[in-house]
C-alpha cells in the first residue's frame, strides 16, 4: 500500500513540475522580429520621414522592435542591433548604408558537450588583429572590415573560417561550435616544388596530392609510382614501378603500404605500369630518412598512399582510357553518414595491338635478343606469340558512427595473366605460363576520445599468389614455380595532444607473415617446397615537438620488435629513430634525420636464365641463416633555401645495410646460387633547384652515389653495389598556359655495374658438369651511360556544366635512343657464351582521354 501511495505522490510531484515549468514558458513572450525594411516603412508612416537605402544592402536583415522612445532613439537602437550606418540628411531624410568597418562578437563552444572553449585564437585574416577568446568562450572586435575572414583555431578542434558579415546583426552574440578534430595534424607543408600536387612535409617526407597534381614529362596519368621517380634519390634501374631503388636499395626494401595494408605486387605489364588507381587516391607520402617509429619493415623507403576518406554528400566519379587500357571509379553516397567508393581497371592487350603496346611487350621480353660470342651477326631468329592482361579494382565502404568515430573498409585486387610461345629458327619452341595475383582487405576505426585523445585501430589480411610455368624448348625440361605470401596484420595506434606544440603517439602491431616457396625442375630432376611463418610483436612510442614559432621540430621515438620465426629462431630488436629540422632563417631551414631498421621478408631471384626476365622474383623469409634478417642504418643531414618561387636543395646521407644475400641482389654472374651472406653501405648526396613562376616550373637535380658490397667470402671482398649508379642528372620544365600544359624533361645517369666473362678459351670452366662461365672480377665493368629525353601535353576543357574532359599525349624516350640497361651472359646448349642484352624502351607515344564528373 505504501509503494502504490508512494508512486501517486511521485507522479502528482512531477505533473505539478510540468505543469510549472510549462506555465512559466507560457508567460515568456518573445520579441517579435520583423525585417528592417518593414519596421522603417512603419517608422516613415508614424513620424512621417523618408529613408532612402539599396534593397540589396537590407533586405537580409531582421531585428527585433526597439524599445527606445522618439526616432533618434529608435534609430540608435537599428544601429545597434544591423551594424548599418544612419546618416541625417535634414529633418525629414536619413540615408541607410552598409560602413565598411563593423563591430561584432561571438561566443566560442565545444560541440561535442556545448562546453566553453576558453582560449580559442581569433584572428583576422590579412590583418595584425588577433585575440583570445575570454573564460566564458566569448570575444568581441571593433571596427573590423566587414568583407574580412575570420579564422578561429582552438588545440584539438577543426579550424573554422567565418566571414564576418555573418556576425553583424547578431543579438545577442552569434553561437560558433568547433568541431573536434579527429586526425592527427598534417604537417605544415615546406615548399610546393617540381609541379602542383607536390611538397616537401616539414618532417622532410615527401607528400603527393593526386587530385591537384601537375603534368610530369613522360606523364599523362598521375601513376602514382612513376611519379615519385622525379624526385631525388629515387630511380628505377630497369625503367619499372616494380624495381625502384631508393638511396641504392632494391624494391623489396620499401614498404609500400596501400590504405595501411601493406603489398606484395605493385605494378602491372611486369611492372611497366603502376597497380594502383590514381583518381581515388588522395594522398601518397613517400620516407626516405628519420621514419616515425609506427612503421616497420622497409628498409629503404615508405610509400604510403591512402584513398579518399571523407563522406561527400553528391556522387563524383570519372572514367577514361589510353593505348593500354581503360577504367572507371567513383563515389557513391547511400546516406549522410554511409558511402560506396569502387574503381575498376583493364587491358585491352588481349584485344588489340597498340604502339605503346608494342613497345612495352618489347621491353619485356629482352631475352629475345641473343647473341652468340661478340659476333653482332650471330642474332639467334626468334618468334613469339603472348596472350597478356591484367586488370584491377578496389572497393571502400566509409562509414561515420557518429561525429567522433569513423569506420572504413578497403580491398583490393591486382592480376597478370600471360601466356607465352616462343620459337626459335631451329624450330626449337619455349613455352610459359604466369598468373600474379594479390588480394587484400582491411578496415579501420578512428576515434577521437576528447579534444586531445584518440585512437587508431588497423586491421588486415594480403594474399600475393605467383604461379609459373615454364617448358623449355620441346619439353626438355619444365619447370615450375609458384610462391604465395599470407599476411594478418593487427595494429593500434593512441595519439595524446598535450599541447599546440608537444603531441605523444604510441602503440602496438602485431604480424603474422606465411610465405610458401615451391619449384620443380624435370632436368635435372629438383624438388623443394619451402615453407615459413614469422610473428612480429611490436610496441612502438615517439614525441613530437613544434616551437610555438614553428622554426624547430623534432619527433624522436623507438620501436622493439620481437620477432619469432616458427621453425628457426627468436630475437628481440630496438630501432630508434629520429628526425630534427630548425628554421635559422626565413627563408633557410636545416634538417637532420636517422634511423634503425629491419625487415623479414625478401625477394630472391632465382633461376633468372629460365624465365625469359619475366617477373622472376620470388618472396622469401628471413630463417637468419641462409636469408638473414636485413638491417640497415642511415643518418642524413641537409639544407634547405626557398623564398618566393625559388627552391633549393641540399641533403648528405650514409647508409649500412646488413644482412644483406647474393640471392636478393640480382646477381648475374659467379656469385649468382652462392647465397654469400655481407653488406653493402652508401655514402651520396643529394641536390634539386627547382624555379616555379605562375606559369612554368622548371628544375635541376642531381644525384651522386659510392654504393659499395662487402662480402668476406667473396674476392675481391668489396666492389660496386649491382645498382651502383654513381650520377644521376635530371633537368625538366613544365610550362601551363590555361587549360593546356606542357613537360619535357631529360635524364641523364651513369652506366650500371656488371661482370664479363674471361677472354679467350678461359672463358669457360669445362672442369665442372655442366660447364660454367668463368668470370673477371665482379661488377669490374660499367655499361654505357643512359639518355631518355621525354615529353607530355594535356589539355581541360568543359562538356557541360558538370563534366569536365582531359585529353593527353606523350612521348618516353623522344630521341629514340638505344639505352643498354643490363648484360648478362649463359652457356646454350652448344656450349657457346651467349650475351643477352636487356634494351630501354624505344620510342613509345600513349593518348589518353579522361571526363570527370
Amino acid at each position: 500500500m505504501r509503494k502504490a501511495h508512494s508512486k501517486y505522490i511521485g507522479f502528482i510531484v512531477c505533473l505539478l513540475f510540468f505543469l510549472t515549468f510549462f506555465s512559466s514558458k507560457a508567460q515568456e513572450t518573445p520579441e517579435a522580429s520583423i525585417t528592417l525594411i518593414s519596421y522603417l516603412q512603419q517608422l516613415e508612416k508614424e513620424y512621417d520621414v523618408k529613408f532612402s537605402y539599396a534593397d540589396e544592402h537590407i533586405q537580409s536583415f531582421m531585428i527585433t522592435n526597439p524599445k527606445s522612445e522618439g526616432l533618434e532613439g529608435i534609430l540608435k537602437n537599428i544601429q545597434d542591433q544591423t551594424q548599418l550606418k544612419i546618416q541625417k540628411i535634414n529633418d525629414r531624410y536619413y540615408s541607410l548604408f552598409k560602413s565598411s568597418t563593423v563591430d561584432i562578437c561571438g561566443h566560442v563552444l565545444d560541440n561535442y558537450k556545448n562546453t566553453l572553449a576558453s582560449g580559442a585564437t581569433i584572428e583576422v585574416l590579412n590583418s595584425e588583429i588577433a585575440l583570445l577568446t575570454d573564460f566564458d568562450g566569448k570575444f568581441y572586435l571593433e571596427n573590423i572590415p566587414r568583407d574580412a575572414l575570420l579564422r578561429i583555431r582552438h588545440l584539438g578542434y577543426k579550424t573554422q573560417y567565418i566571414a564576418v558579415e555573418k556576425l553583424t546583426n547578431q543579438h545577442p552574440c552569434k553561437t560558433i561550435l568547433m568541431g573536434l578534430s579527429y586526425e592527427q595534424l598534417d604537417e605544415v607543408i615546406l615548399f610546393d616544388f617540381l609541379t602542383t600536387g607536390l611538397s616537401k612535409q616539414t618532417d622532410a617526407s615527401i607528400q603527393l596530392n593526386t587530385e591537384d597534381l601537375g603534368i610530369l614529362p613522360g606523364l599523362i596519368e598521375p601513376d602514382v609510382l612513376q611519379t615519385i621517380q622525379a624526385l631525388p634519390g629515387i630511380k628505377s634501374i630497369d625503367e619499372t614501378v616494380s624495381d625502384i631503388n631508393v638511396r641504392g636499395g632494391t624494391n623489396d626494401q620499401n614498404l609500400i603500404l596501400w590504405d595501411g595494408i601493406k603489398m606484395y605486387q605493385s605494378g602491372h605489364f611486369f611492372g611497366l605500369i603502376s597497380a594502383f588507381n590514381p583518381y581515388l587516391t588522395d594522398k601518397v607520402t613517400v620516407i626516405k630518412n628519420g621514419t616515425s617509429a609506427q612503421y616497420g619493415d622497409g628498409i629503404s623507403s615508405v610509400i604510403s598512399m591512402e584513398t579518399k576518406n571523407e563522406i561527400k554528400n553528391t556522387f563524383f566519379g570519372g572514367a577514361g582510357f589510353n593505348l593500354i587500357s581503360g577504367d572507371v571509379y567513383g563515389q557513391l553516397p547511400i546516406s549522410q553518414d554511409l558511402a560506396f567508393q569502387f574503381s575498376a581497371r583493364r587491358s585491352t592487350t588481349d584485344f588489340f595491338s597498340t604502339p605503346t603496346y608494342n613497345q612495352f611487350i618489347d621491353k619485356a621480353f629482352q631475352d629475345s635478343a641473343i647473341k652468340i660470342g661478340d659476333d653482332p651477326t650471330s642474332d639467334r631468329n626468334i618468334s613469339r606469340n603472348e596472350n597478356f592482361y591484367f586488370y584491377d579494382f578496389t572497393a571502400k565502404i566509409l562509414y561515420d558512427i557518429t561525429e567522433y568515430q569513423k569506420i572504413r573498409f578497403s580491398f583490393i585486387n591486382i592480376n597478370n595473366n600471360l601466356d607465352y610461345l616462343e620459337t626459335i629458327e631451329n624450330n626449337n619452341t619455349t613455352e610459359s605460363y604466369l598468373d600474379q595475383t594479390n588480394l587484400s582487405f582491411g578496415g579501420s576505426l578512428e576515434s577521437q576520445w576528447t579534444r586531445n585523445f584518440s585512437t587508431l585501430l588497423h586491421i588486415y589480411y594480403t594474399q600475393y599468389n605467383m604461379n609459373a610455368e615454364h617448358v623449355l624448348e620441346n619439353q626438355i625440361q619444365q619447370l615450375s614455380q609458384k610462391n604465395e605470401v599470407l599476411e594478418t596484420a593487427v595494429k593500434l595506434n593512441t595519439t595524446y595532444t598535450f599541447s599546440d606544440q608537444i603531441q605523444w603517439l604510441n602503440g602496438y602491431q602485431f604480424n603474422e607473415t606465411g610465405i610458401t616457396n615451391f619449384t620443380n625442375v624435370s632436368l635435372p630432376e629438383f624438388n623443394s617446397n619451402l615453407k615459413g611463418v614469422i610473428r612480429t610483436h611490436s610496441a612502438f612510442s615517439e614525441f613530437k615537438y613544434t616551437s610555438a614559432n614553428e622554426k624547430l621540430y623534432a619527433r624522436g621515438g623507438a620501436r622493439l620488435n620481437y620477432i619469432e620465426n616458427l621453425n628457426t629462431f627468436k630475437t628481440l630488436i630496438i630501432e630508434p629513430r629520429f628526425n630534427i629540422s630548425y628554421a635559422l632563417t626565413d627563408n633557410i631551414k636545416t634538417e637532420i634525420q636517422g634511423e634503425y631498421k629491419n625487415q623479414t621478408t625478401n625477394q630472391i631471384i632465382d633461376l633468372e636464365q629460365n624465365f625469359l626476365g619475366v617477373e622472376k622474383r620470388r618472396w622469401r623469409l628471413s630463417d637468419n641463416d641462409s636469408i638473414p634478417i636485413t638491417k640497415s642504418k642511415q643518418a642524413s643531414i641537409g639544407v634547405n633555401y626557398d623564398k618566393k618561387r625559388l627552391y633549393i636543395g641540399l641533403e648528405g646521407f650514409y647508409k649500412e645495410v646488413n644482412g644483406v644475400s647474393t640471392v636478393t641482389q640480382g646477381f648475374q654472374n659467379q656469385n649468382q646460387f652462392n647465397g654469400e651472406i655481407g653488406k653493402y653501405d652508401i655514402v651520396g648526396a643529394e641536390f634539386l633547384i627547382n624555379k616555379k613562376t605562375l606559369h612554368y616550373s622548371t628544375w635541376l637535380s642531381y644525384t651522386y652515389n659510392v654504393n659499395n658490397y662487402t662480402f668476406e667470402d667473396i674476392i675481391p671482398n668489396r666492389f660496386p653495389n649491382n645498382l651502383d649508379i654513381r650520377h644521376h642528372i635530371t633537368f625538366a620544365g613544365i610550362y601551363t598556359y590555361n587549360n593546356l600544359k606542357l613537360g619535357i624533361g631529360l635524364n641523364y645517369r651513369s652506366g650500371r655495374p656488371f661482370t664479363e666473362p674471361l677472354n679467350g678459351d678461359s672463358a669457360i670452366n669445362t672442369l665442372d658438369f655442366p660447364n660454367t662461365i668463368n668470370y673477371n672480377e665482379p661488377n669490374s665493368d660499367r655499361l654505357p651511360t643512359y639518355i631518355r629525353a621525354d615529353a607530355s601535353a594535356t589539355y581541360n576543357f568543359d562538356m557541360g556544366d558538370s563534366v569536365k574532359a582531359t585529353v593527353g599525349a606523350s612521348v618516353i624516350n623522344i630521341l629514340d635512343r638505344r639505352n643498354l640497361l643490363n648484360t648478362y651472359y649463359r652457356l646454350n646448349e652448344n656450349n657457346q657464351i651467349e650475351t643477352v642484352e636487356s634494351i630501354s624502351l624505344g620510342i613509345t607515344p600513349n593518348f589518353s582521354f579522361r571526363v570527370k564528373f
